[in-house]
């Protein structure tokens, strides 16, 4: 099991309840998902580039990505419905658990000039974003083997209804948010 799978249930969740004086222990907010997205606009004209990012997700996750199509035509990007232009990878259980203790502890602190993530990424019912401008802050991505720089967006999913719930959920699961 998870190291922070662990520390949630014997540690996080009582303080969760204690601090805003749940009910009932199924009231306490958790880690639901975590959804880790790359986009690529210019993989519509070449395959490989899907492939390359595909397998830069696999190795940073531990689990087979999924390539996205696009749902509308945009004549201005030269884009069809259908087209083949991210990929994505959806992280539950101890996967998603082992993935945020490496994002928080070993990712983030490699990012340059790091102050802490952005405490505004929530989006009002206790869901979290966050962007990352390079894969290379992974220890398990080697410099030589990219191709290009790419970002990625992670998306942490929770049961929490309010921002300040999940917000302290984050927090206490040692997300290093910014003063």
């Amino acid at each position: 099991m998870a190291k922070l799978k662990e520390t949630y249930v014997n540690d996080i969740a009582p303080a969760l309840f204690k601090k805003f004086g749940y009910k009932s222990v199924m009231q306490i907010p958790k880690l639901d998902k975590v959804v880790v997205n790359v986009g690529c606009g210019e993989a519509r004209d070449n395959h490989k580039i899907i492939d390359a990012i595909m397998t830069d997700l696999a190795t940073i996750t531990g689990q087979k990505a999924v390539p996205c199509a696009a749902k509308k035509s945009v004549a201005n990007f030269k884009l069809r419905e259908g087209m083949v232009i991210g990929a994505k990878v959806t992280l539950r259980g101890d996967t998603m658990y082992e993935f945020v203790d490496r994002l928080f502890n070993i990712a983030l602190p490699r990012v340059r000039d790091f102050r802490g993530i952005n405490p505004n990424g929530f989006d009002g019912r206790g869901n979290y974003s966050l962007g990352l401008k390079e894969q290379l802050i992974f220890p398990e991505i080697e410099y030589d083997k990219i191709d290009k720089v790419r970002g990625m967006d992670i998306a942490f999913v929770t049961t929490a209804t309010t921002d300040e719930e999940s917000r302290e959920l984050l927090k206490l699961m040692g997300a290093p948010f910014a003063k």
